[in-house]
């Protein structure tokens, strides 16, 4: 982590240090407003169970870009193409519950969820060595996790070429014809930011797939001025990002 980026993170502890002190006596104000206000029939209130959110007063709804338009994309792509069954690598467990309700959902990960919803099954799985023979997936997700591999951030193998070995077996299992959804921070200079992630560029990830055709690429800028997410955006957007998120649909040749 650089110095400036150091102090950003340190000075933004501290104003919500500050942000707490200031508003917590405003909490407890409205405490006693509500008690002596609430006839108390049905609920139990007592100052023991005083657990104040003071961060939750904002003019607008807060939520992480990334991760909320990319599982909307991979949705939107998946009600298109209308699999009979997917299969999903590590990628968000929002994703696969949601999608679950409408198509079968095999989720693999190396820690396995212990989740139970119909239409959905939570398996163990490496993306380094996939249980699956070659080209026998059909509609297949590895979406913001191969970004991680080989970074040591979860507890895995120091490994500067993981993510080009997840990448191979993402390839080899995907059938002739199958969907592929690839998803990984994108921007204009490729660079990794350790232990959290790398960040690729566009053409990288397109010559990681050269035997895929690539049928969308869609971009979650990082300033959200703009469009949310852009479908079938222009690459050249890319250039003008530090840390967005690139949305690849392939298609094995």
């Amino acid at each position: 982590m650089t110095s400036n980026k150091r102090t950003y993170v340190s000075v933004k502890k501290v104003l919500k240090k500050i942000k707490y002190i200031i508003l917590t006596p405003f909490i407890v104000m409205d405490y006693y407003r509500f008690k002596k206000i609430d006839s108390l029939d049905r609920f139990q209130l007592s100052i023991l169970d005083f657990q104040p959110e003071i961060f939750d007063r904002t003019l607008a709804t807060g939520f992480d870009r990334h991760y909320v338009y990319h599982t909307a994309w991979a949705a939107r792509v998946l009600n298109e193409t209308k699999p009979t069954k997917h299969i999903d690598i590590s990628s968000s467990l929002y994703f696969s519950s949601i999608v679950s309700a409408f198509i079968p959902i095999d989720f693999y990960d190396y820690r396995p969820a212990n989740i139970n919803l119909s239409n959905l099954n939570s398996k163990k799985g490496d993306l380094l060595s996939l249980p699956f023979a070659d080209n026998s997936i059909q509609s297949i997700s590895c979406m913001h996790t191969v970004e991680h591999v080989g970074l040591g951030r979860y507890g895995d193998p120091i490994d500067p070429d993981g993510d080009l070995k997840a990448i191979k077996e993402l390839k080899r299992v995907t059938a002739k014809n199958g969907s592929l959804l690839f998803v990984v921070p994108i921007g204009g200079t490729s660079k990794i930011e350790f232990n959290a992630h790398r960040i690729y560029s566009y053409n990288q990830v397109i010559s990681y797939f050269e035997e895929f055709e690539l049928r969308e690429f869609s971009l979650i800028p990082e300033n959200g001025k703009g469009s949310g997410l852009i479908r079938n955006a222009n690459p050249q957007l890319v250039y003008k990002e530090k840390y967005a998120c690139g949305c690849f649909w392939f298609v094995k040749k």
